[in-house]
């Protein structure tokens, strides 16, 4: 298998991914400082849950009106939107920093900015896609490519901000992330898309989201993929909300500790985004799904029971690259199998069930660290994870059942 850049040929995308490039670097950087800032002035790993909780909600509440909105406006306009939007919330975190003045609420309230911000973007970004790319063919491989930069700076992000805090401070993380995106406002300049057309008429919303809603539930690959990945971000991504706690209670690391932690899930992310590149197309994914799940709970499992930071790093590689391969390979199989006119409502769906149920399983694990420790945290939502994984396994003939015809309509052959 080789990693392919076919998406690349397509101008608009490539412009798109140079700015984006930069971005998520910045963004990575002041997600780390962030998480750093409120445990060094708190001490909480509650406050770590409430502050996952703050950033994640709106996307719980505002995604599916975002991809009702996607599947109507013009998405061009709406994403540069949110990225105007985003650099201001990281120039207001800089300039409270640099005062001196910031204090906890100040960072929970810009945290729900951000949070809303992306509520809207991500639902946008992913039927932008199609714009960008023009050609369905090339859509998973632009979904994986885009998942690729993500975690390549998730992987930079994290290590540069544990270095910038420990020789300058969490102030100067958000002002590179507010620098950050003048590429990406730079990009969207040269950007020309065709937009997709739409309905001149549309049903009322509420209409619109329950159609959503109903398609998803009844079409059987579509729900089950999402309650597994409702059930991974609720037990498995929280492991994020309590890295600076995990740092202090295994290893009594500081900001370096926990860059390095975090970065080599970043690592592990970026080696999943190149084997899923590397694919053809989206079949098999589903096995591949049910196998990630499974590693990632052993992983979490083993992670709360580690004292060696060598060992420690390798389990983080091995959690960044299952819940990555979960989470791509869902989304490439959604955007592969949904019908254009509800794919903004299917992948508001999407974003819900992954970013939307983080700050349900955020506030729950900063609730129990404080009660039974981080690791102790850690360790239920693996086993949490590896029962989900086991559901979806004994799943599988039911999911082939009903996915291949689609694929078969599609003209998907196997690899």
């Amino acid at each position: 298998m080789t990693f392919t850049l076919r998406a690349l040929r397509h101008r608009n995308f490539a412009l798109f991914l140079s700015g984006q490039s930069c971005a998520l670097i910045g963004y990575w950087i002041q997600q780390l400082a962030v998480s750093w800032l409120v445990y060094r002035l708190t001490g909480s790993a509650t406050l770590l849950g409430v502050l996952s909780f703050a950033a994640n909600l709106p996307v719980l509440l505002l995604a599916p009106f975002a991809g009702l909105w996607s599947d109507r406006l013009n998405r061009h306009r709406m994403m540069l939107a949110t990225q105007v939007l985003e650099m201001l919330q990281a120039v207001a975190l800089a300039a409270l920093a640099f005062s001196g003045v910031i204090a906890t609420w100040h960072i929970i309230a810009l945290t729900m900015l951000l949070g809303a911000c992306v509520a809207v973007e991500l639902p946008m970004r992913h039927a932008y896609l199609l714009e960008l790319v023009s050609d369905k063919q090339d859509l998973p491989n632009a979904v994986a490519m885009t998942s690729l930069v993500a975690n390549c700076g998730r992987l930079i992000g994290p290590a540069v901000a544990g270095v910038l805090i420990g020789r300058y401070s969490e102030a100067t993380c958000f002002l590179i992330n507010a620098l950050t995106y003048v590429a990406v406002l730079v990009s969207f300049a040269f950007i020309r898309v065709r937009p997709q057309p739409a309905a001149a008429l549309h049903p009322p919303a509420l209409h619109g989201l329950k159609e959503g809603l109903a398609y998803a539930w009844r079409t059987v690959p579509i729900r089950l993929l999402l309650m597994l990945l409702a059930v991974v971000a609720f037990s498995a991504a929280p492991y994020g909300t309590l890295m600076p706690a995990i740092v202090h209670e295994a290893f009594a690391g500081d900001a370096e500790t926990l860059g390095f932690l975090v970065g080599a899930a970043g690592m592990g992310a970026v080696c999943g985004t190149l084997l899923l590149a590397s694919r053809r197309n989206v079949r098999g994914f589903t096995r591949i799904i049910s196998t990630a799940a499974l590693i990632a709970g052993c992983a979490l499992i083993a992670l709360s029971w580690s004292r060696l930071l060598a060992l420690s790093l390798a389990l983080m590689a091995a959690i960044g690259f299952s819940i990555l391969v979960i989470s791509v390979s869902v989304n490439m199989i959604l955007q592969t199998i949904v019908d254009d006119d509800k794919r903004g409502r299917v992948m508001s769906l999407y974003t819900a069930a992954f970013l939307g149920v983080v700050p349900i399983g955020g506030l729950t694990a900063g609730m129990l660290a404080d009660r039974i420790g981080a690791m102790m945290t850690v360790l239920a939502g693996g086993v949490t994870c590896v029962l989900a994984a086991l559901y979806l396994l004994r799943q599988l003939p039911l999911l082939r059942r009903h996915i291949r015809p689609l694929y078969a309509r599609l003209g998907i052959s196997a690899e």
